[in-house]
């Protein structure tokens, strides 16, 4: 199965958790290709599509809504995972709110929220200002293993798939 893995991160904590998605992806199999949502030129070529995004005050961020948006036609004929990243601390990880639309314009086989990770040294001086308001607590918060099996569970779904006509 030749898979899509696109995401939109702007300070690494989502590319990491799309790297291993990608990885977990390889390993069972399947042909992958991974990058920035910016980076996709044509998603028309593949049998299935996990698109994540970082969260950033609630939303997703807007490139990658945008490519949502842009390829619906697509990703609403083959199986799409969605995930999002970003909740850090004790906070509970809640779905951003363009979930209902995406849900309705491309009907996601499912969608996770992952923790993130916050690091207040590759924040600007307006972003570091926002964490201090709201108290996000610096960490890495990603559950590896969380992460891992939910890529699995991927895998698994795209076992049962039947790939694209050649």
């Amino acid at each position: 199965m030749k898979i899509l893995v696109a995401y939109a991160s702007r300070h690494g904590s989502t590319a990491a958790i799309a790297r291993a998605i990608a990885e977990k992806l390889r390993v069972a199999g399947n042909e992958v290709d991974l990058g920035t949502v910016a980076e996709v030129a044509d998603v028309g070529t593949y049998d299935g599509y996990v698109v994540g995004s970082a969260v950033y005050y609630g939303s997703w961020m807007k490139e990658a809504t945008a490519f949502v948006e842009s390829n619906s036609a697509w990703l609403a004929r083959r199986p799409v995972w969605l995930f999002s990243s970003g909740p850090v601390g004790p906070a509970a990880p809640a779905d951003p709110k363009e979930l209902p639309a995406l849900r309705e314009a491309i009907a996601p086989l499912d969608h996770r929220v992952f923790y993130g990770a916050l690091d207040r040294h590759h924040l600007s001086i307006g972003e570091r200002i926002v964490v201090g308001a709201v108290r996000a607590p610096d960490g890495d918060y990603r559950n590896w293993r969380e992460i891992h099996g939910w890529a699995d569970e991927i895998a698994q779904e795209l076992a049962k798939t039947e790939p694209l006509p050649v």
